[in-house]
């Protein structure tokens, strides 16, 4: 079992634009080679912020789309009240990642824990050495602003893994997060 976090990016370092969207992201269509899905498939139990489950939540019910996760989603928020998706496993947490975390380990039976975002969130991860891996997918544009990739420093540096690129306007990298 690895806790990922598995995140596309802008050149610049921003998971989302300064609206808090993702549309910036639609552009580039899926990844060749069934990326996305494959990974999927691997995932357990699913983490994200409010931030996230909310734009999430507000996408789905203009498009009228259903939950795509089949998996327990957990969302670490401070916000009372979220909306909650019919026929979702949805699961509002506060607090510290670390508990949290040992109930997701115990439900992912193995599979892959999935931290989908915000940066913030996987940051909480990373400082509680709870973070295995990171799975970036960096789109060959930029967008000035938003919602940073991963707002912390890391010591020691992350290891490369892997590069692979993903049609003509991206690359994934792969880093082994180490202990710290």
């Amino acid at each position: 079992m690895k806790t990922i976090y598995f995140a596309a990016t802008s050149l610049d370092g921003y998971i989302a634009d300064k609206n808090n969207s993702l549309e910036w992201l639609f552009q580039f269509g899926e990844p060749e080679g069934n990326v996305i899905e494959n990974f999927v498939n691997s995932v357990g139990v699913l983490a994200m912020g409010s931030t996230t489950y909310m734009w999430l939540y507000d996408h789905l019910s203009k498009s009228k789309e259903s939950w795509p996760y089949k998996v327990p989603s957990f969302v670490f928020t401070s916000k009372e009240n979220l909306p909650l998706i019919d026929n979702a496993d949805i699961r509002i947490v506060r607090g510290d990642v670390v508990p949290v975390h040992q109930k997701m380990s115990e439900i992912a039976n193995g599979k892959t824990i999935w931290i989908m975002g915000g940066g913030e969130l996987a940051g909480k991860f990373y400082d509680a050495n709870l973070l295995d891996e990171m799975q970036l997918h960096v789109a060959s544009t930029t967008i000035g602003g938003g919602a940073p990739l991963f707002p912390r420093l890391t010591n020691p540096p992350l290891i490369l893994e892997s590069v692979q690129q993903r049609g003509t306007g991206g690359v994934e990298l792969t880093y082994k997060v180490p202990k710290h």
